[in-house]
């Protein structure tokens, strides 16, 4: 005969089930949890912000080595959501030198925070802050073993060298040991061929040609020449509306006066004498009437 009652993993009675408990998530996990609710759902970018810090900071302290992997998936995990947090607050200038207190050096920054920091950087235009951070990464050697080494180089080309119009060190890039490692043959020629492309537009640049540059003014010449007649059109059909809206509305409300004036005198006469504010309105209208129509009458009486 079964018991009514069971032993629970935690050595107490249960109430008829088992009860599995899983074992405490650790601090820093919590950590990451508070300051991904802060950043995602409370939008909360300053708690964020401080709640990374302050988890960096234990995990600093902790008697843990920098080669442990939970320990280095937790601080990358962290400085991700620092990093975030500090583009949301405005605070953007500040990543590189916030990312390099983390980690001390260039060349120890994971693969993947410095892709973040080079995109980041690149959306706001400032190539040259990342240049020098990303080549010393690139060169060195315990570098070139990570998975994200080749994409490394490749942002590094495209998004850094070829923008900044540095496409020397380009060509020395993909010919040295970096681009042997992170490229293949015909990966190195298409972005051979990239760099050729960037050195016709910084030659075009430099020295444009003659001919093109007086195509493209006389093309502004004849643009301009166009615009204006249309231009004084639409001015002009812009006043003769403005004078159009006046003149109706002129009407409207002289067709309103009217339609009152013979509503409540022409009529009903008997209404005056029975509502005497209607009096001093029919004189008020009288009145007008003989200003505006009176000397036009009298000049026809006169001829």
């Amino acid at each position: 005969m079964r018991s009514s009652s069971s032993v629970s993993l935690t050595g107490g009675r249960g109430s008829g089930s088992v009860r599995l408990i899983s074992p405490p998530a650790s601090p820093a996990v919590v950590t990451v949890d508070t300051a991904i609710e802060y950043l995602m759902v409370k939008k909360d970018f300053q708690a964020a912000l401080d709640t990374c810090e302050k988890g960096l900071e234990s995990l600093a302290s902790a008697e843990q080595e920098e080669s442990c992997f939970k320990h280095g998936e937790l601080k990358a995990a962290l400085t991700i959501v620092g990093i975030q947090a500090l583009a949301e607050l405005n605070q953007w200038r500040g990543v590189l030198s916030w990312v390099l207190q983390q980690y001390g050096e260039t060349t120890k920054i994971p693969a993947k925070i410095i892709q973040m920091c080079i995109l980041l950087y690149v959306k706001v235009g400032e190539w040259a802050v990342m240049k020098d951070a990303v080549n010393d990464w690139l060169r060195c050697s315990s570098n070139m073993s990570q998975s994200g080494f080749s994409t490394m180089s490749e942002l590094y080309i495209l998004h850094i060298l070829l923008p900044m119009g540095l496409t020397a060190e380009a060509l020395e890039l993909l010919e040295s040991d970096v681009g042997q490692v992170a490229f293949t043959e015909e990966q190195r020629q298409a972005a051979r061929s990239l760099v050729d492309l960037q050195k016709e537009k910084n030659a075009s640049l430099s020295n444009p040609d003659p001919q093109s540059v007086a195509v493209a003014a006389s093309r502004k010449d004849n643009s301009s020449k166009r615009l204006n007649p249309i231009m004084r059109l639409l001015l002009r059909g812009l006043s003769l509306a403005s004078v159009r809206v006046r003149s109706i509305s002129l009407r409207r409300v002289f067709l309103a006066v009217m339609l009152l004036y013979l509503l409540l005198i022409r009529m009903d006469p008997a209404l005056p004498s029975a509502f005497p504010w209607l009096l001093h309105l029919h004189g008020l209208l009288q009145q007008v009437w003989n200003t505006m129509f009176g000397p036009y009458y009298k000049g026809n009486t006169r001829n």
